[in-house]
């Protein structure tokens, strides 16, 4: 830590306390801005990417029990991975669904038997978590370098910081009291600089007769369950693109966010995890659990809490808020689908300005890493997908081709260092 200074360094970021010191209770290290960081993360998640599952649901004609207990069960698996791993590892360790594994699904659920498509879900999860455990995965991850991994996270959320500002041209009003009150929250209370912009943008949209709240039934989902049938079409044209889709556009920037922000994630347990409350949810309809990147980076960067040590208190109000929406299903999904999509996108946008910010200086921290980092950002951004396999992936295959071509070598791993600039492998 610089003289002076009363910001954690990357070695306090590790998410652990401090060798010889108490470990931290949840009770003492509540804050209304971890909370609030984590239901803008929940309302993010509800407002957008599960518009895809039910179209999957609408592409496989199910019906209302069964997609019930599909939003059920990857609700249930998001909430209890999020606050098991958050209370273990003292990370904000935010999981969600697979977007990019509901997306394939839409094209591919309708040619196969439900029990079928049960059968690849239960594979696919099985595979994330052997691979996970093992380390094949995390091996991986470290040979990507730091900056590259910081350009991946920038270029993720880039869309969002834009959005902020695209939405001032549909709805000035709920926009631009967003912004106002987010910037005059950071001048006078930052910390509950995003509370506040939440705040103004529910009033703006409510006195614009914006909301469209309906909740006509309350009630309880009730799981159902369907056995695994397996057959060699349905894993080559499931289980194979699903696990890879989740690997490559899910647990990589997953992993990745964290690293970035300053933690040390433990790779072979938190894909092991995720992986395998998939493969047990599935007969429920759980298509995959794993890490989230987006999400978590509302709840991984300074907005969500100044002391590091203290976010993971955001992924833990997370879990509880999905286990709640889980356990009502659609009566709550409803709820969050009043929202206007212009506020849930700013909200989303101001949320995540730290993270952006932590992310462009990590990737343009050291000169010779400037190219690669660029060439990752550009990828990541420009929200390309090729074979099946979204932007933040490609990110890192070109940054790294990148790095090698002008640098020859690996020289930094991706889980060393934040946003302070300290390398934890070299003692101060």
């Amino acid at each position: 830590m610089t003289a002076g200074s009363s910001v954690p360094t990357a070695e306090e970021h590790s998410g652990r306390p401090a060798s010889g010191g108490p470990r931290p209770r949840l009770v003492r290290d509540l804050s209304l801005s971890a909370v609030l960081a984590g239901v803008v993360a929940v309302v993010v998640s509800y407002s957008g990417p599960l518009v895809i599952v039910l179209s999957a649901a609408r592409a496989g004609h199910l019906d209302a029990a069964q997609t019930g207990s599909w939003i059920w069960a990857i609700s249930i698996g998001s909430g209890l991975t999020c606050i098991g791993l958050s209370l273990l590892t003292r990370m904000p360790v935010i999981t969600a669904w697979s977007t990019p594994g509901a997306a394939l699904l839409v094209t591919s659920i309708g040619s196969y038997a439900y029990g079928e498509v049960i059968g690849a879900f239960v594979v696919s999860g099985a595979v994330i978590a052997l691979i996970g455990v093992t380390g094949v995965f995390g091996r991986l991850m470290r040979l990507v370098p730091g900056a590259v991994v910081s350009a991946m996270l920038a270029g993720i959320l880039f869309s969002f910081g834009a959005d902020v500002f695209t939405s001032l041209e549909h709805t000035p009003v709920i926009a631009g009291s967003v912004l106002l009150a987010y910037l005059l929250g950071k001048r006078w209370l930052p910390r509950y600089a995003v509370l506040l912009a939440l705040a103004a943008g529910v009033l703006c949209s409510a006195a614009s007769s914006k909301l469209h709240i309906r909740l006509d039934h309350v009630g309880l989902v009730q799981p159902v369950f369907t056995a695994p049938s397996f057959s060699v079409a349905s894993l080559i044209g499931i289980a194979v693109p699903l696990t890879l889709a989740t690997l490559a556009s899910q647990n990589a920037p997953g992993v990745g966010v964290l690293s970035a922000s300053g933690y040390r994630p433990d790779d072979r347990l938190l894909v092991g995890s995720t992986g395998l409350v998939s493969a047990v949810l599935a007969p429920f309809g759980s298509h995959a659990v794993n890490l989230a990147a987006i999400t978590a980076a509302i709840c991984t960067g300074p907005e969500a809490h100044r002391d590091p040590r203290r976010r993971y208190v955001a992924g833990v109000a997370c879990g509880l808020v999905y286990l709640v929406v889980g356990a009502f299903g659609s009566t709550l999904v409803a709820f969050f689908g009043g929202l206007p999509k212009e506020l849930v996108a700013a909200i989303a946008g101001v949320a995540l300005f730290g993270a952006l910010s932590g992310g462009l200086t990590g990737a343009v921290r050291e000169g010779k890493d400037r190219e690669a980092a660029v060439i990752t950002f550009l990828t990541t951004a420009s929200g390309v997908t090729l074979f099946g396999i979204g932007s933040a992936f490609w990110g890192l295959v070109f940054g790294v081709a990148a790095h090698l071509v002008l640098n020859g070598r690996f020289r930094r791993a991706a889980g060393s260092p934040p946003a302070d600039g300290t390398d934890p492998a070299r003692p101060e």
